[in-house]
């Protein structure tokens, strides 16, 4: 199956390539980009070889040689287990099934005598009257004749290469070995260090610069003409290994292995997951310039580039994606896919928290009418907020807006929730809607609504979001700040009165939050409305309560528990609260002291909201460059694929799993190599994923990047 839908891979290289911006003397990135490159049915999917020959690329599959020309394939199966294939100096390809060598033009070389069991595993032309033959039992010669080289002792040669001065080369597993002026050496007997245990994976030489290009079972490294010899382990960066073959151009090194790709130039990178790869057993690299390869795999070939690409750029392409399959009457949130990884399988249905996620799709749809003026921002920043009122209106309940809401006859699909929740019709019988309202919805209505009347909305629309805020948070605290369901009671996490917060253990973990919350609800519902109820209440709660002196431990951190699902009702009440709250007010420096602590620990996220946030409020620039490099990590594949980074060498783990006992790295892992697409995940967790049946709206990037293009970041 494919890791994305090619056609929309394509279409997004035409976009990057053709848009004006792309290239010119503004600040860009490179953006990697994974595509399928479909095989002919015919010729299988395991790639064995990629060979460049001219303006043609040869592929070498388990049942032939095929050839790609100009978009079009060629060639026949002609025999099947196929294994192990190069190329010799006047370009021609030479094939082995493991016992027999030919050449493509039909030319044979008699078969070596190999002993019981004996297999060929590599070969290289050395000069063109001279062939080496690796085996998993040892090393023979052509010359016109064989001759099976005898060492001390019988080892598996797993690869061959000749060097800058003509030099052959043999990795095995019983060392590294020179051939010069007819004579092997075996370097592990007097310079290479102890750890590589003898055990040698791959060579590739770069002619042009003299270098040699080394793997063994815990390193990379190269051997150079001039001496600037160099290693790497997983202490220096490497991601995993062994690498099992390295592929060289302009200075960047490609090298594979049996669990993902791994590039490095001037930093390290790794592609593994469907996200970028069919399979991750890389089997063959063919670099097609500085920035594009070909990768082999078991089932198939991916092509990865790096299309230069403007922050901004990245965002217009996320929100066609959101417009294209991600609106369902105007609510926004993650789609649902039928097939695996099939961008045309997309349907919508309701989800859970769509309220809220919703919500920050207008909050990035504000930040850029701000911005830009743009009016294609203004007509979706309507088009959401209405949908946001509606989500009050549908429930009849005066202020208490719904998880999520459906056509009166829509099929809808169940709460995935343990905490039970039901559907109820509106009193119109058009439409049906979700009960039990969680904390997550009030904070996004409040924080976006505030937004969208103070950089979007006309004068008839800043009344209607004066009178909706009015609404929602009068519910609250008519109820003695609690949410009222349809059924009278409480929902499950509407909750923000003392009783619980102060005094009941039940909600030890959420005093601080909640504390927070409310006191950041009330102060926007009294900017708006000027109701003197409001700031009556927010004086009981911090003079009566200690609400402010709670807030100042809103993040709960070690040695409890960590929740990343509750980092963004802890952020994003701290923007209207500092806002609105007057610098007279005692308060406000508990507020301050607050939003550092909490800022302190998600530091280590990485999470571009938060720097962003922090930065904004706190008046200083945290880790903004972070922030940025966040962004151009966010992939442009926003399907939930699978992740596996548990095998890897190069990060530094947590003694203390994450929430749920999942391992995690101490350092967030960059987007790409992991499926950070909301700020409710972790983005430390070492595996995890799904299985690709839903693609993400791409919101995240979008309230950040624009968020930090509003306050003059970027």
């Amino acid at each position: 199956m494919k890791p994305c839908t090619t056609s929309w891979m394509i279409a997004l290289l035409c976009l990057a390539l053709a848009s004006p911006a792309a290239g010119q003397a503004g600040y860009s990135f490179k953006q990697p980009i994974s595509k399928t490159i479909a095989l002919p049915a015919r010729a299988g999917t395991q790639v064995m070889r990629l060979f460049s020959q001219g303006d043609s690329i040869r592929v070498v599959t388990s049942h032939g040689l095929f050839t790609y020309h100009q978009g079009s394939w060629s060639g026949e199966p002609f025999i099947s287990g196929l294994q192990v294939a190069t190329m010799d100096a006047a370009n021609r390809i030479w094939l082995s099934n493991g016992r027999s060598i030919w050449a493509e033009d039909g030319n044979r070389i008699p078969n070596p005598a190999l002993l019981p069991g004996e297999s060929i595993r590599c070969l290289a032309w050395v000069s063109p009257q001279t062939l080496l033959v690796g085996t998993n039992r040892g090393l023979h010669t052509w010359q016109d004749a064989w001759n099976r080289i005898p060492f001390p002792e019988e080892m598996v040669v797993n690869s061959l290469a000749v060097d800058s001065e003509g030099n052959g080369w043999m990795a095995s597993n019983q060392g590294l070995w020179r051939w010069q002026d007819g004579h092997w050496t075996n370097f592990d007997e007097d310079v290479m260090a102890p750890g590589h245990e003898s055990n040698y994976l791959a060579l590739e030489p770069d002619i042009a610069e003299g270098i040699l290009y080394f793997s063994s079972e815990k390193a990379v490294g190269a051997l150079a003409v001039d001496g600037n010899h160099w290693m790497a382990r997983g202490s220096d960066g490497l991601p995993y290994g062994p690498v099992t073959r390295m592929a060289i151009n302009d200075g960047t090194i490609w090298m594979a292995t049996e669990k993902g790709l791994i590039k490095k130039d001037s930093s390290w990178h790794y592609y593994a997951g469907r996200r970028w790869l069919p399979n991750d057993r890389v089997q063959d690299l063919l670099p097609l310039g500085a920035d594009r390869i070909w990768v082999g795999t078991p089932e198939g070939i991916v092509e990865l580039a790096s299309i230069p690409m403007s922050l901004e750029e990245k965002a217009d392409s996320l929100e066609r994606v959101a417009e294209a399959r991600h609106n369902r009457l105007g609510l926004i949130n993650r789609s649902k896919l039928a097939s695996p990884g099939e961008l045309g399988s997309s349907f919508l249905e309701n989800q859970d928290n769509d309220g809220l996620w919703t919500s920050c799709y207008l909050i990035a749809q504000c930040y850029r009418y701000a911005v830009t003026g743009d009016e294609t921002a203004r007509i979706r920043a309507v088009r959401t907020f209405e949908a946001l009122e509606r989500l009050e209106t549908v429930t009849g309940i005066s202020g208490y807006p719904a998880r999520s809401y459906a056509g009166a006859s829509d099929l809808v699909a169940p709460s995935r929730s343990p905490h039970p929740k039901n559907w109820h019709y509106s009193a119109d019988g058009e439409w049906q809607w979700l009960d039990d309202t969680s904390s997550d919805e009030i904070v996004g209505h409040l924080f976006s609504l505030s937004l969208f009347h103070e950089y979007v909305a006309d004068a008839p629309q800043q009344k209607r979001i004066v009178n909706l805020i009015d609404r929602m948070v009068s519910h609250i605290l008519d109820n003695e700040f609690q949410l009222i369901d349809a059924d009278g009671l409480p929902t499950r996490w509407g909750i923000w009165n003392p009783d619980s917060l102060n005094r009941s253990s039940n909600w030890m973990y959420e005093r601080g939050l909640n504390s927070l919350q409310i006191l950041s609800h009330l102060k926007t519902a009294y900017h708006f409305t000027g109701k003197e109820k409001f700031e009556k209440a927010y004086r009981y709660l911090i003079e009566k309560e200690g609400y402010a002196e709670n807030a100042l431990r809103a993040k709960m951190t070690h040695p409890f528990e960590i929740s990343h699902s509750d980092d963004i009702l802890n952020f994003f009440p701290y923007y209207n609260l500092l806002r609105y709250t007057e610098e007279t007010d005692p308060s406000r420096n508990l507020y301050l002291q607050s939003l550092r602590r909490s800022w302190q620990a998600v530091r280590s996220d990485r999470m571009p909201v938060w720097n962003l946030l922090a930065s904004s409020l706190l008046g200083e620039k945290l880790e903004l460059d972070l922030a940025r490099d966040a962004l151009e990590d966010f992939p442009l594949d926003l399907i939930n694929w699978s992740f596996t980074n548990s095998h890897r060498w190069d990060l530094e783990r947590d003694e203390f799993p994450g929430r749920g006992g999942a391992e995690q790295a101490l350092v967030a892992l960059p987007a790409g190599e992991s499926n950070v697409f909301r700020w409710n995940t972790n983005p430390k967790q070492l595996d995890g994923g799904g299985s690709g049946l839903s693609e993400e709206s791409g919101s995240y990037y979008l309230v950040a990047y624009w968020m930090g293009r509003f306050h003059g970041y970027w």
